[in-house]
């Protein structure tokens, strides 16, 4: 028997978003309720004549007041849904992750159907980040699936950050299956070896999103000066050393991540004395710096991690890409990143473009980088390309 919903009657005019392909429903669109759901409870919205739309998670106490499920009103929300969404979302990344890599993201939230729903896969360790109240209803179900699936050995949750509060949620960090990681964890991408903090960490435990990029610049680093700045724990100037580099010099003001990058780069057998790691401010390093360098990377922490902070992330990723141009050798390569939501992908190109300008500097624009394919997005769900990149030359 279909179980009845309870109901979400948008506006006049007020379903073309969400008949655009976007996963997202805004409080302002809401005519009315039916019923009375509380924050996490699943809904039936409706357009203004009452036709059916989709099914969906449901907060009253956020903007996003609708998150999609599925389009088939008639499914029901159980245990058998989400094994099926478990099952397509490992399907994909069978047929996308190579046989030398042992870490990835497995479920990316929107991008799979899961609204606020991170599963990474270090090895036989998952690590889950539940940001919706949806998403946490449904959690006991989610991880029945995930064991029953894949490997697992053990589990971890780290579900914090300003989404959970605004869902009107606990944040909440340890482990929910499973022994104690004894120690970092060892993973492989593509053959190269990295130790992971999973309780430590920042985000799941390590940037995954970058993988693919990784490669990319890896391939091209063939014989030149790198410089690797916000290196975190050095996963790209491992590549680019792996990939025949000169010398890699990484830059980042932790202590902590100094010294894991290099660790990394000694479990792949390079030398850090032959590939320093700087304990600097990249701000500072940049400007004071007189070596000029082949290939530098600039994959910066969110400088804009509200809207209030446009501006002053506008002006910080101008700052860095303006001095990063200057210290470019000719014929040089600029990697230059941005994860902060709030800068658009045609902003933050327009930012750079500014950048290079004022530097005096005409650029050829080689590529746009993304995170990989273990990241999908939905179609129409911009907000879920948060990251973004440019791979430009300085040639002539």
């Amino acid at each position: 028997m279909q179980i009845a919903y309870p109901g979400i009657i948008l506006k006049k005019g007020r379903s073309t978003s969400l008949l655009r392909g976007h996963p997202w429903l805004f409080s302002g669109a809401i005519a009315r309720i039916e019923g009375k759901p509380a924050a996490g409870d699943i809904a039936l919205t409706r357009d203004f004549s009452g036709k059916p739309l989709a099914l969906g998670f449901y907060n009253p106490q956020t903007d996003i007041a609708f998150r999609l499920l599925t389009r088939n009103c008639q499914e029901e929300i159980n245990a058998d849904f989400w094994r099926k969404r478990v099952q397509s979302a490992v399907a994909l990344r069978s047929r996308i992750i190579n046989r030398q890599t042992d870490a990835y993201r497995l479920i990316n939230a929107e991008g799979d159907g899961f609204p606020g729903l991170i599963v990474d896969v270090y090895g036989r360790t998952l690590v889950i980040s539940i940001a919706t109240a949806g998403m946490e209803k449904q959690k006991k179900y989610i991880l029945d699936v995930l064991l029953a699936l894949t490997q697992a050995g053990r589990i971890y949750e780290q579900s914090e950050g300003r989404s959970r509060k605004l869902e009107g949620l606990e944040n909440f960090r340890g482990l929910i299956f499973g022994n104690e990681q004894s120690g970092p964890a060892t993973i492989r991408e593509n053959g190269l070896q990295f130790e992971v903090d999973i309780p430590g960490g920042q985000k799941t435990g390590f940037f995954l999103d970058q993988r693919q990029n990784r490669e990319t610049l890896g391939k091209i680093s063939s014989g030149s000066r790198v410089l690797n700045c916000f290196c975190y724990t050095g996963a790209f100037s491992v590549y680019c050393a792996a990939g025949g580099a000169q010398q890699v010099c990484s830059v980042d003001i932790s202590k902590t991540a100094c010294a894991a990058a290099r660790r990394h780069l000694a479990i792949n057998n390079f030398s850090s004395a032959d590939n320093p790691v700087l304990e600097a401010d990249v701000f500072d390093y940049l400007r004071q710096t007189g070596e000029c360098f082949d290939l530098i990377i600039l994959d910066p922490p969110a400088f804009a991690k509200a809207k209030q902070d446009i501006g002053k992330a506008a002006r910080g990723y101008k700052e860095i890409n303006l001095q990063a141009v200057k210290r470019l050798a000719p014929g040089g390569f600029l990697a230059t990143f941005s994860c902060s939501n709030f800068i658009g992908e045609e902003f933050f190109a327009r930012i750079v473009l500014e950048a290079a300008r004022d530097a005096g500097t005409d650029m050829q624009l080689l590529q746009k980088l993304q995170a990989g394919h273990d990241h999908p997005a939905a179609f129409g769900h911009q907000e879920g390309t948060y990251l973004k990149g440019l791979l430009l030359t300085k040639s002539y």
